[in-house]
């Protein structure tokens, strides 16, 4: 049978099932054998498949076979990469093999799509029962990097909220959670040495309800922030489901929460930054980090209480942002000013790239990447820095021309904060009209990259801003189900963007992957548009019309 006849998503490289539609039937009690470094897939199973079904999944013993196999094996495999994995169901159950423990991680995740959406339900249903198609499958990823960045700082995601988007991520074979931690409305990690970032840093007063055009506020104080003991928790169970999370501090730029709690970190001599708040605002302020040797050392101190949270053996990259970084402040700062002659770099702009060139090399001097928004372009880059492409494709193109590995996640194309579709029931619309179809046709390697510079491609990810997105009903409702198509994107070989197969895409997601969301509990928006909870009448947002260019 044909892979035309599944609804597993991402679509899998090759999957054979017989003809005759044969299965095999789980009995009411299943046994599990996990060979050598299959500890914690078989944990995961029997914490998430045993929810769903019911079965304890029991080590095989006593002269009774396991139906259920995990192996890790590199040859078993194939030379498919280390996050390969093979899949073969007959008369006597499922053998999954990777080539990797993530490998066989992504195998239980195509085990249980194949099992039915009520394999992601939290406990069992009165009369289910249990079965799988007679078949193979062998499958790799695309791509390396397969990711999503969430902006925890504009509106705050609780602990349990990211715990729940790893799972998510993991549930469509992504691997990176990219979380946006600091900006001018908001310092999201505890810092034990600065503990006003998050004391005040970390709570503003209000927040702009809509687009910041929108005359309309929510009084309401807004802010939280994650402790060391959360980090390390998020950290170590995204890694036990092989998902590596990037944390971001946005320097210089995007800094007013650090400067209303240590106002010394600001251009004293240019504004009283002792007078100002965490913003309560959208948009980008003026209010950018003094290029002083002392904010410098305070940021160090920074990176290096967040180093330890963030281990480079499952973290190995750390984003520094370097994007949207007004010069006004640093133009009339006379402090500025010595220190461009100082460094003679070419004016401002040299002395936003003097700041993100320091921490590029502190950062390679620990064992760490530093990676960050495409403006770290201007000025130079060390060779082990990497780009977030995200005003276009051009930056990542100049990048990896330049040898620099690239993560393509252009906002013409993977925004989730733009809106779905063009009606005036999308909630608060924000920029062009980026529609399921839309995502799924994203084509992360530009075709005028040469073979040489196209290697430098990690992969992509898709952005999700939540300036407009004041809970997790209005994240799920702009990241669903598009994510979907774009982790089928990354995940799976495709053929050119014109070429692909929306329809086989759409009728796999209606068959099997809406059901799904549903019993994940995610608050998707319906095909047929939003519902009436999901919409905001009345409350203004930025849409632009027209076909987003590509640049």
């Amino acid at each position: 049978m044909d892979l035309t006849r599944m609804d597993l998503i991402p679509a899998p490289r090759v999957v054979l099932f017989r003809e005759d539609g044969s299965r095999f039937a789980f009995g009411s009690e299943p046994c599990l054998d996990a060979g050598p470094g299959a500890g914690t897939v078989a944990r995961w199973l029997r914490r998430e498949l045993g929810a769903a079904t019911g079965w304890e999944l029991p080590a095989a013993g006593a002269g009774r076979s396991a139906e259920l196999r995990l192996r890790v094996d590199p040859e078993g495999v194939g030379d498919a990469g280390p996050e390969a994995y093979r899949i073969g169901i007959g008369p006597d159950g499922a053998e999954l093999t990777g080539a990797t423990a993530a490998g066989l991680f992504w195998a239980a995740q195509t085990l249980r799509q194949l099992l039915g959406p009520d394999a992601y339900r939290k406990a069992p249903l009165p009369g289910r029962t249990w079965s799988l198609p007679y078949g193979d499958i062998a499958d790799a990823p695309r791509f390396g990097w397969r990711g999503m960045m969430l902006d925890v700082a504009r509106h705050f995601t609780p602990k349990d909220g990211v715990l729940r988007y790893v799972d998510l991520l993991a549930a469509h074979k992504l691997n990176v959670l990219h979380l946006h931690l600091t900006d001018d409305q908001g310092w999201r990690v505890e810092i034990k040495r600065y503990p006003r970032l998050t004391e005040v840093g970390g709570w503003r007063a209000r927040s702009r309800w809509g687009h910041r055009a929108s005359p309309l506020w929510n009084e309401t104080p807004h802010g939280g922030f994650y402790t060391q003991d959360d980090i390390r928790e998020i950290v170590a169970y995204a890694a036990e489901r092989h998902v590596r999370v990037v944390p971001e501090i946005d320097v210089p730029g995007h800094s007013q929460a650090a400067i209303a709690a240590y106002p010394e970190l600001g251009n004293t001599d240019v504004v009283d930054t002792a007078a100002l708040g965490v913003w309560d605002d959208w948009g980008i302020t003026e209010n950018v980090l003094a290029p002083t040797e002392a904010v410098l050392r305070f940021y160090e101190g920074v990176f290096e209480e967040l180093l330890e949270l963030f281990p480079a053996e499952v973290s190995p990259f750390v984003h520094v942002g370097g994007d949207e970084c007004p010069k006004a402040q640093w133009k009339a700062s006379g402090t500025a000013q010595e220190r461009i002659r100082e460094l003679g770099v070419d004016g401002e702009d040299g002395l936003q790239s003097w700041f993100v060139r320091h921490f590029d090399g502190w950062l390679a001097q620990r064992g760490r990447r530093l990676i960050g928004w495409d403006e770290i372009l201007e000025g130079g880059l060390a060779p082990g820095a990497a780009v977030s492409s995200w005003r276009g494709y051009a930056g990542g193109i100049a990048a990896a021309e330049a040898g620099h590995d690239v993560v393509m996640c252009p906002e013409q194309q993977v925004y989730l904060d733009h809106r779905q579709a063009g009606g005036p029931e999308e909630p608060m619309p924000i920029g062009y009209v980026r529609s399921l179809e839309d995502v799924y046709r994203f084509e992360p390697v530009p075709p005028k990259l040469s073979p040489e510079a196209a290697a430098h491609v990690l992969g992509a990810q898709a952005n999700v801003w939540t300036e407009v997105m004041e809970n997790q009903d209005r994240v799920d409702y702009q990241v669903f189900p598009r994510l979907a198509a774009f982790a089928e994107v990354v995940w799976s070989r495709q053929p050119a963007p014109e070429e692909r197969d929306f329809a086989w895409f759409e009728g796999r997601m209606a068959a099997a992957h809406y059901a799904r969301l549903d019993a994940l509990g995610v608050g998707y928006r319906p095909p047929g548009g939003p519902l009436p909870w999901q919409r905001r009448p009345g409350v203004r947002g930025r849409p632009i019309e027209g076909a987003p260019p590509n640049v």
